[in-house]
């Protein structure tokens, strides 16, 4: 079965809510074209800067991991909206992607304890 056949045997509100998902997927760039940083994402750097200080736990945190996206952006892209927004999409794409998954799985624990 093709997927726009699959896509219709859904429940109505399952299909707004991927509606809802992939219109939000498709403006993640608007982030690219806004000034500023995103709430939360401050690095030590960024939150002495507006702050004045860093918590000593995020201090200590700080380098324990470094992303596989960088500033959500491929090692190979460059500095221009153009360059900047595949990386976006595709941020935004593996985040729904792994949400869901956690969502089902623990979904299907939930439905497990219940039985």
């Amino acid at each position: 079965m093709d997927i726009m056949g699959q896509f219709n045997k859904l429940d109505k509100t399952f299909k707004v809510l991927v509606i809802a998902l992939i219109i939000l997927m498709l403006l993640v760039p608007i982030g690219l074209i806004a000034t500023g940083t995103a709430y939360g994402e401050w690095g030590p750097d960024e939150l002495q800067q507006a702050v004045g200080y860093v918590p000593a736990g995020l201090q200590q945190l700080n380098g324990l991991w470094t992303p596989a996206m960088p500033d959500y952006n491929f090692p190979s892209g460059g500095d221009t909206l153009p360059e900047q927004t595949p990386g976006y999409y595709a941020s935004a794409i593996v985040g729904v992607v792994v949400a869901g998954l956690i969502a089902y799985g623990i979904g299907k624990v939930i439905i497990k304890r219940n039985d």
